[in-house]
């Protein structure tokens, strides 16, 4: 896999990879990833982050998830989860 240079600074080096992703070296000649690669990244127009979802939306889904989990534990246990219980203490 060949690796093209994209731009060079005297901080890091940006290359595109052959399946069209990009890898970061520093001035040192280690790769740089996690967020400061993707700082890098954004920063030279290379890549996009989407916007985190809004609080006010990741609340609800939470607050809908708590909901249907109160309601799977306030539901007796049906006949065959009784049976299987039974079994494994028997044994």
């Amino acid at each position: 896999m060949t690796m093209k240079l994209v731009k060079k600074t005297s901080d890091y080096s940006i290359y595109q990879r052959g399946d069209e992703r990009y890898a970061v070296k520093g001035s040192d000649k280690k790769p740089v990833n996690g967020d400061e690669k993707v700082r890098i990244l954004v920063s030279e127009g290379l890549i996009t982050v989407a916007e985190p979802k809004s609080e006010e939306h990741t609340e609800e889904v939470a607050d809908s998830v708590d909901d249907s989990d109160s309601k799977s534990s306030d539901e007796e246990p049906t006949e065959t989860e009784t049976d299987s219980e039974e079994q494994s203490a028997a044994e």
